[in-house]
C-alpha cells in the first residue's frame, strides 16, 4: 500500500487537534464510568466520525463505552483471516493540572528550549528532556504548559481514526474483520475496560496503543492488587485505658513494619514487585490502610497476597481485641500471562511490522498496566505499541510528528500482515 502521498502527520495533527479540544480529564473518587461528562461528549464525536469512514454497527453503552467493526474486505478464494480490535481510551490524566488542554503546534523544531507559553513563560528545557533533540527537523506539537498535552491517548485515537480513513481511500486494500473501541476512564484504574461487556469484542487478539517513545511495544505488565486493611480497636477515657486501650493506629504501623522496605517503588526497579502503602488513615477507634501490589511473575505475585494474609493473622494473635478484614482485590494481570504458543503470533506481529518499517524495536516491561493488562485476563491477549510522544502525564508531553506517524504505518502494517498470515 503506497501511503506517501496521503500527507499522514497533516491528518494525524488534524484529528488531534480536533480530538484534544473535548475536555475528557478523567477524576478519581467518582461512583460513576465515565467520571466526567466530556468523555461522553468525545465519544459521540468518535461515533460519527467512524461511521463516515465505513465502521458499522456501533454501538455505545452506559459507560460511554463504543464499539465498532470494520466488515471484512477480502477477495473471493482468500485465506480466513482473524478478527482484531483496537483498543484506545478518551480520558486524559488528573495530575492537578488544567483539564483544558490548549495545543501549540512547533513547526520544523531546530533545537533549543521550546517556549509554551510566552505570557506565563513556560518551557519545556532541552536541559531537563534532551530527548527533544532527537527530533530537530520535525514537527512537534506540545501544551501551553497549563495542562498535559492528553497525548496520553488522543494520539492514539487520532491514529486508528486515520488508519481507518487511510483504509476508506484504499478500497483494493484487503483486511480482514476490525473492531475498533474507544473506552474511558483508564488512567483511574482501568474502568472503561472493567465496564465492558467483552461479548462486544470477537476478536482472536487485540491491540491497544498507550505509552511512549517510537519503537516501544508491551506485552509484559504487572500483575496487580488493591489492598484495603480495616482495623477496628478499643477505646476508652484515659482513666480507665490500660489493658483496655486497642489503638488501630498502632496496629496499623505494627502491620506496615512487617513489610520488607527493600520491597517498595522506591528500591525496585524492571520487573521487580513491590508493596506500596498509599495511604493510611484513621482515629483512635478505626483505621484503614491502602496498599497496592505489584509484581511481574504471577508467583511471587500470589506470594506477596498470602504475606499480607498472614501478617493480618499474626495481627490478630497480637491483638486479640481488636477487629481486623483484610480486602485484596486483584486490579489487572500481566498480559504475558495470557500469551500461549498458540496465540503468541499478536506479539509477533509486531516485531514484523516494526521490522518492515525499519523501527528499532524497544521491549518494556513495563512498570504499570494498559487497559489491554485488564482485556488481556479474560482471553483476549492484547499487546500494546507506541504512541511517538514523550513525557506522558507532563507538562512537558511532547508529540514528535515523525514518530507518531510511525505508529500509524504500524497499524496499516499490522493490518498488512495479518491479512497476509
Amino acid at each position: 500500500m503506497d501511503i506517501k502521498m496521503l500527507s499522514l502527520q497533516d491528518r494525524l495533527m488534524s484529528r488531534f487537534l480536533r480530538y484534544a479540544a473535548v475536555t475528557t480529564q478523567s477524576k478519581s473518587g467518582t461512583e460513576t464510568v465515565p467520571s466526567t461528562p466530556g468523555q461522553w461528549d468525545l465519544a459521540h464525536l468518535l461515533m460519527k466520525d467512524i461511521a463516515e469512514l465505513g465502521v458499522t454497527d456501533i454501538t455505545i453503552d452506559e459507560h460511554a463505552v463504543v464499539v465498532g467493526r470494520l466488515p471484512t474486505r477480502l477477495p473471493e478464494g482468500h485465506a480466513p483471516v482473524p478478527a482484531v480490535g483496537w483498543v484506545t481510551h478518551m480520558d486524559t490524566v488528573d495530575v492537578g493540572m488544567s483539564p483544558d488542554v490548549h495545543p501549540v503546534v512547533i513547526r520544523n523544531y531546530q533545537g533549543g528550549d521550546i517556549c509554551q507559553n510566552e505570557e506565563k513563560q513556560l518551557f519545556i528545557s532541552v536541559k531537563e528532556h534532551p530527548e527533544l533533540l532527537k527530533y530537530i527537523g520535525q514537527d512537534l506539537i506540545v501544551s501551553d504548559g497549563t495542562s498535559v498535552l492528553g497525548a496520553d491517548d488522543k494520539a492514539a485515537v487520532a491514529n486508528i481514526v486515520v488508519a481507518l480513513e487511510v483504509l476508506a481511500e484504499h478500497p483494493e486494500v484487503p483486511h480482514g474483520e476490525i473492531y475498533i473501541c474507544f473506552v474511558p476512564d483508564e488512567e483511574i484504574g482501568l474502568c472503561g475496560a472493567k465496564s465492558m461487556d467483552l461479548s462486544r469484542l470477537p476478536v482472536e487478539f487485540a491491540y491497544t496503543i498507550d505509552c511512549c517513545e517510537q519503537g516501544e511495544l508491551v506485552y509484559r505488565t504487572f500483575n496487580a492488587a488493591n489492598v484495603t486493611l480495616q482495623i477496628t480497636g478499643v477505646t476508652a477515657h484515659p482513666m480507665s485505658s490500660k489493658n483496655n486501650v486497642v489503638n488501630p493506629i498502632l496496629i496499623a504501623t505494627d502491620f506496615i513494619n512487617l513489610l520488607d522496605r527493600g520491597v517498595t517503588p522506591e528500591h525496585t526497579e524492571k520487573t521487580e514487585g513491590f508493596f506500596w502503602v498509599t495511604g493510611i488513615e484513621g482515629n483512635q477507634l478505626n483505621t484503614t490502610v491502602k496498599m497496592l501490589i505489584r509484581d511481574h511473575d504471577r508467583a511471587k505475585y500470589l506470594a506477596k497476597k498470602e504475606y499480607l494474609k498472614a501478617c493480618t493473622e499474626m495481627m490478630k494473635i497480637r491483638h486479640p481485641k481488636a477487629k481486623l478484614s483484610l480486602s485484596i482485590q486483584d486490579d489487572y494481570g500481566n498480559i504475558n500471562d495470557a500469551i500461549t504458543p498458540e496465540n503468541r503470533k499478536c506479539v509477533e506481529y509486531l516485531f514484523r511490522a516494526m521490522e518492515s518499517l525499519d523501527i528499532v524495536p524497544l521491549d518494556i516491561a513495563m512498570r504499570g498496566g494498559t487497559d489491554g493488562s485488564f482485556i488481556s485476563t479474560k482471553g483476549i491477549p492484547t499487546p500494546n505499541y507506541f504512541t511517538g510522544a514523550h513525557n506522558f502525564h507532563s507538562s512537558c508531553e511532547f508529540m514528535p510528528m515523525g514518530a507518531v506517524e510511525n505508529s500509524c504505518r504500524m497499524t496499516l502494517k499490522l493490518i498488512e500482515l495479518i491479512t497476509n498470515g
